[in-house]
């Protein structure tokens, strides 16, 4: 057994999996959580109109990093990969953010490209996968700044990282309480201009089961289901008809803010831009399921995990501890 630690920075997020990982018989990895946490830092807030991680978002981040530091020596990690996504490949200042955590934790960030992440993301979500679900799978993991959308069945076959995320799209486009009717039809231009690049490249129509990762989807699904309070143990796995979860995403985007954060399982870090998030959720469900139906398929649900890039990262980490082993 290895037990390691993974931490994904993101645009929104920061978020940290401490876990222990064996071998089984058959070769492949068991992990089980030790720590799982999130704190809401919004390390990319600003990012998409000045190019910079602000002073106060930098401070936000590292305080953050402090205390998973520390659950790391509290709980004997052996290794730790801390990698950062969009927000961190967009930043020009991205050496000082880079800079502060290396002091903090003791492990130099990787920034991965949105392809890497994609795989990750896929592998963390289709280990634990129920086997009832039929393959390809196509894997949405939908950030603060961007969208990866990865298809295929034992590994990823085709993957597709898109600037487009619940932060981004806030920021860019839904600046009303709730958005107007001109704010979401700009936003939905854009969506709708990633989705068709990365149709071109990631052939969603053999999609199977539609699998959607991270804090909006699991928000959706938390509203969908009528949860009074957020429930992870609820939410992972949960399998919603596409109907159910577009009325959730129609419902949150035309909510006020005063009426998202009255929501139980809201996060309080999610409530300005839940609604944006919803939108990229419901326009890449509708569109997923029309390429399915177009050619002669049929996508009825969709499927909500709570496993991740966190889960892929740390049984890449765990790998090479255990082969050492062997």
């Amino acid at each position: 057994m290895a037990r390691v630690a993974a931490v994904d920075c993101g645009t929104n997020s920061i978020r940290l999996l401490i876990a222990d990982v064996a071998a089984r018989a058959d070769g492949s990895l068991e992990l089980t959580d030790v720590v799982r946490e999130m704190v809401v830092v919004r390390l990319g807030e600003g990012v998409d109109r000045t190019g910079e991680f602000s002073a106060a978002a930098l401070t936000r981040t590292f305080a953050a990093v402090d205390g998973y530091a520390a659950l790391c020596r509290e709980h004997g990690v052996e290794s730790i990969r801390f990698v950062a996504t969009s927000a961190t490949r967009d930043a020009g200042n991205r050496e000082q953010f880079l800079d502060g955590v290396r002091g903090r934790l003791g492990v130099t960030p990787e920034v991965i490209s949105g392809e890497e992440e994609a795989a990750l993301s896929f592998r963390g979500a289709t280990a634990v996968l129920d086997p009832a679900h039929d393959a390809p799978f196509l894997v949405i993991d939908l950030g603060g700044g961007s969208t990866e959308v990865v298809l295929g069945v034992d590994a990823p076959e085709a993957a597709h990282s898109m600037d487009v995320g619940c932060v981004r799209m806030t920021e860019r486009h839904l600046e009303g309480d709730p958005p107007s009717t001109s704010q979401v039809e700009a936003a939905e231009r854009d969506i709708h201009a990633a989705l068709d690049a990365a149709f071109e490249g990631v052939p969603v129509e053999r999609t199977r089961t539609l699998v959607g990762l991270a804090g909006t989807v699991t928000t959706v699904t938390a509203h969908a289901l009528g949860l009074p309070e957020y429930d992870s143990e609820t939410l992972d796995g949960a399998v919603l008809p596409i109907e159910d979860a577009i009325r959730a995403c129609d419902e949150l985007l035309v909510a006020s803010r005063h009426e998202r954060a009255a929501l139980g399982f809201m996060h309080p870090g999610r409530v300005d831009v839940i609604g944006a998030g919803a939108l990229v959720w419901r326009t890449v469900m509708t569109r997923v399921r029309d390429a399915v139906v177009a050619a002669g398929g049929e996508l009825p649900h969709v499927v909500t995990s709570e496993h991740d890039i966190l889960d892929g990262l740390a049984l890449a980490v765990a790998e090479p501890l255990l082969a050492s082993r062997a």
